[in-house]
């Protein structure tokens, strides 16, 4: 980090072991994302004259290159947070996952949503339980009776529309679905 740490404590005297703890929240992001110039974080006592509810508020300040990416543990109570190190955890573990995120764009890389493929039964079989699915892009696709959703196997004629998910794994025939789900005149293909 370009900038000391800074840590506040607000209705509390300060803990040297929550201080540690939270450096050492700080070396894991550090290793993380290497490009965090700056970290400021504020752990606030419940107020004195709370009578419930009485929980450790953790918020945190990160500064990057591209701006800021700020953390407050101030959403739905989780009564968890009445220990102040549990609250400090949560707060670096979202922290964790926005930096994460943050990093994924900077590189230009998007989580990838798997889009279902979508094909026709071109071959039944069904003394024996299987057939082929033909896929748009013109992929030979095997599936097992079993891999039919709701033991719809019987219902399938050669050319029902279905979406499939692929295993990742071939099988003895080849390319396999691991599910198949027949789409109605209600469902069409996107």
């Amino acid at each position: 980090m370009q900038r000391p740490l800074s840590i506040a404590f607000r209705d509390m005297e300060p803990s040297p072991a929550v201080e540690a703890r939270i450096r050492t929240h700080v070396e894991k992001l550090e290793h993380l994302y290497r490009q965090i110039i700056g970290c400021h974080v504020v752990i606030e006592a419940p107020h004195h004259h709370q009578h419930k509810g009485k929980l450790y508020r953790a918020s945190i300040n990160v500064k990057v290159p591209s701006g800021e990416i700020v953390v407050n543990s101030t959403g739905p109570q989780n009564h968890a947070h009445e220990d102040v190190y549990v609250a400090i955890r949560d707060a670096f573990d979202a922290l964790a996952r926005r930096l994460e995120d943050h990093s994924r764009r900077d590189r230009g890389v998007e989580k990838a949503h798997a889009v279902p493929t979508h094909g026709k039964v071109q071959k039944l079989f069904p003394a024996e339980g299987y057939g082929f699915v033909i896929t748009s892009d013109g992929d030979e696709i095997y599936f097992h009776e079993n891999s039919v959703a709701n033991h719809g196997f019987g219902a399938l004629k050669v050319g029902t529309e279905v979406r499939l998910v692929i295993a990742e794994k071939e099988g003895e025939h080849g390319a396999q679905a691991s599910t198949v789900t027949p789409i109605g005149k209600h469902h069409p293909t996107p």
